[in-house]
């Protein structure tokens, strides 16, 4: 335990991760990511159709401000279409982010975080939205 309270103010943005399985999965998993950029202003990673890094299922990864945490994961809470997902933090403390400050929609998925840094320098940002919401 830390002496002090960590601040939110270090949360530089967010990551939500949605995972799939099989074809269905992935059909689910494409409905949710077309609903999502025609809603909201975020930075659609690529489809992961292999596990990659510390992710133990295929996925693509949402970045997204941290202003738009409180409208966009309700929106997934209801929309996952029974897909795992998984929303953390982007601070300097990536392993940590990933393992112990995130949150699971649905069960949760393999993560490997030996594949993560314990620090780094820069908190992986949102970068900029590739989406155009019409919604």
């Amino acid at each position: 335990m830390t002496e002090h309270p960590r601040q939110t103010g270090e949360i530089a943005s967010y990551h939500a991760h949605v995972y799939f399985h099989s074809p269905e999965q992935r059909a689910r998993a494409a409905w949710i990511r077309e609903a999502v950029a025609a809603r909201f202003r975020v930075r659609m990673g690529q489809w992961r159709e292999t596990p990659v890094g510390p992710h133990g299922a295929p996925m693509y990864q949402i970045a997204f401000e941290t202003a738009l945490f409180a409208s966009l994961v309700p929106w997934l809470m209801l929309n996952r279409h029974g897909l795992s997902v998984l929303v953390h933090p982007n601070t300097t403390e990536p392993r940590s982010d990933h393992l112990d400050h995130a949150l699971w929609l649905g069960e949760r998925v393999a993560l490997f975080g030996d594949r993560l840094p314990v620090r780094q320098d820069i908190a992986d940002e949102a970068g900029e939205p590739n989406t155009a919401p019409s919604v």
